[in-house]
């Protein structure tokens, strides 16, 4: 049985960059960070003698973590998918004030696809809107609940 969800993994390719990003401008902390080399026979990631840095990182109070990758060898593929596409991801973060982040985060140079978008919803008002880290990686920010 599940009981939980623990992180979510992101392949990055500059660990500084994407690490004073998420840190800096979104406000996520360093929780942990692991140096893993895999035996020849590969690991968990089924990759032969993957050389990896992990930095995980999280707020204070949650347990749910997102876990920074960089494959140091063999390093990681160009290329991201379009977020319509099979296999596509994002990852989507609760604000208090969706238009005060949006400006905060716009003044840093972060790249929106849209100005955010409100709706009146059976319980309140839903704001959301997306944007790219510095890695092109799709993330999200949602202000309000979400009805189902």
């Amino acid at each position: 049985m599940i009981t939980g969800i623990h992180h979510t993994g992101i392949v990055v390719r500059d660990m500084q960059a994407m690490q004073a990003f998420y840190c800096d401008a979104l406000g996520l902390q360093v929780v942990g960070e692991i140096e893993s080399v895999a035996p020849p026979t590969g690991n968990h990631t089924g990759i032969p003698n993957a050389k990896r840095k992990l930095v995980f990182l999280g707020l204070p109070g949650e347990q749910h973590l997102i876990e920074l990758v960089s494959y140091i060898d063999p390093p990681a593929a160009e290329g991201h998918l379009g977020k319509h596409q099979l296999g596509a991801s994002h990852l989507c973060f609760h604000v208090d004030d969706l238009q005060a982040e949006y400006q905060h985060l716009k003044q840093m140079g972060v790249r929106f696809e849209t100005e955010p978008k409100f709706t009146e919803t059976s319980t309140g008002r839903l704001g959301v809107i997306y944007f790219r880290d510095p890695e092109d990686n799709w993330l999200e920010l949602i202000e309000g609940k979400v009805s189902f």
